[in-house]
């Protein structure tokens, strides 16, 4: 409804290109054909990620201070894991050579920030599940 919207800050933005790297990442490990504006929009996106996971790193004391803002109270490992994820998503676009190992890290990485992403952008949509 729009009363219950709220304005979109840059750490929405952060979290909907992250999970939209995500997405571009499984897809080509699922063997997705890859065009020109695809490997493009990987890389452009890529490279968002990784500078704002930097700033975003860098806030983390100051964060700390403060009470959670919808979920965003993530730790130095979940920004170096980002920007590993933003780094092989780069290789990714500009064509190069992944192998088995690669690839395989590749899916380690993009299983422990999705599990991030889980816990701690869901909290308050599982606020139900708390019992006395």
């Amino acid at each position: 409804m729009p009363d219950k919207a709220s304005e979109m800050d840059l750490d929405h933005i952060f979290i909907s290109r992250l999970k939209l790297l995500i997405v571009m990442a499984r897809t080509y490990l699922r063997k997705y054909p890859l065009g020109a504006v695809r490997k493009s929009a990987i890389v452009k996106n890529a490279d968002y990620i990784a500078a704002e996971s930097i700033d975003l790193e860098e806030l983390i004391p100051i964060r700390n201070e403060q009470p959670a803002k919808d979920g965003m109270n993530f730790d130095h490992v979940f920004y170096q894991r980002v920007k590993l994820l933003a780094s092989m998503a780069n290789a990714i676009g500009n064509d190069r050579p992944m192998g088995e190992h690669r690839e395989a890290a590749l899916r380690d990485n993009l299983e422990m920030i999705s599990d991030s992403l889980k816990f701690n952008s869901g909290v308050k949509k599982v606020a139900f599940l708390k019992v006395a």
